[in-house]
């Protein structure tokens, strides 16, 4: 659950690798898919996995998923790569870490620890040490040094004096706390909620019970389809940043979607075309062969 207290009618949440920070390819390319073809002994298909976890992760309508989920279809996509069965590669989903994805809401280290020490599970206990692997790249890499997209400062002050505004990501906490503050944006949130809190949805849901917001009175700010599928189930808006053009993305936030959200002029016709542009951004399926 959530900590703070609402002082706003309005509400805000933010995601942050690749809406906030260019941090997306950062992470996945130097981080997350040295470590998954090292855990996952797929050397010997390193350039399709590569592929699929970049299809995964940043080019596709799953861009943004929780990194177990994400693990799951990179899997799944190179079984399905005609070039992987030619060279005799097998690859494998265990079906331990499926069914742990399944019953589990807090998708996180912490919850993967906790079964790990409970059930000694081989398998999870091979998927926690990937995991935190990556998270040890991640801190090595990703240290300092990357601000965010331009725009994004003037936003949050636009923001701040009429909304509550929360961090709302997959990412783990204690990477955006050091991200959001070594950039000096942590003093404009209320709360910032990584993937120790709970899925996207869920961190909206537990703002809504804190804030008890009005309709039309929620806007999620995101890059990625899960954003969006967040804010719906919580009946909130959405302003999408494309990938590729975030830096436009945010201007347009800045200068023209959040004075049509404060004023009321953002749903319908408004969200309707910006959905629309969103959705040309990324594929369902990759242009390779499957078999």
């Amino acid at each position: 659950m959530l900590t703070y207290t609402a002082k706003h009618e309005f509400l805000i949440g933010i995601d942050s690798d690749g809406c906030t920070f260019d941090t997306m390819e950062l992470k996945h390319k130097e981080c997350f898919i040295p470590q998954t073809i090292s855990h996952w002994g797929l050397q010997g298909v390193s350039k399709y996995a590569r592929e699929a976890a970049e299809f995964v992760n940043l080019y596709s309508k799953s861009r943004g998923v929780n990194r177990f989920p994400g693990l799951i279809e990179t899997l799944e996509w190179l079984q399905k790569r005609a070039e992987v069965a030619a060279r005799g590669v097998k690859i494998e989903i265990p079906q331990e870490l499926i069914d742990w994805v399944k019953s589990e809401t807090k998708l996180g280290n912490p919850a993967l620890k906790k079964t790990v020490e409970a059930t000694q599970d081989p398998i999870l206990a091979k998927t926690l040490a990937w995991s935190e692997a990556v998270n040890r790249q991640v801190g090595e890499i990703v240290r300092e040094g990357v601000p965010p997209f331009p725009f994004v400062r003037e936003s949050l002050e636009k923001m701040t004096d009429r909304a509550d505004i929360l961090v709302v990501s997959a990412t783990p906490q204690e990477a955006l706390i050091r991200e959001w503050e070594e950039q000096d944006l942590a003093k404009y949130t209320a709360e910032i909620c990584g993937q120790e809190i709970g899925t996207k949805k869920e961190s909206l849901g537990y703002a809504q019970q804190v804030g008890n917001y009005a309709v039309n009175h929620i806007l999620m700010v995101g890059d990625a389809p899960g954003d969006y599928r967040a804010a719906m189930a919580n009946n909130a808006l959405f302003f999408p940043i494309n990938p590729g053009t975030e830096e436009k993305s945010w201007e347009k936030l800045d200068k023209e979607g959040l004075n049509r959200f404060f004023d009321g002029t953002f749903a319908g016709d408004y969200q309707k075309a910006l959905l629309d542009e969103f959705d040309s951004y990324l594929p369902e399926k990759p242009s390779w062969k499957l078999i």
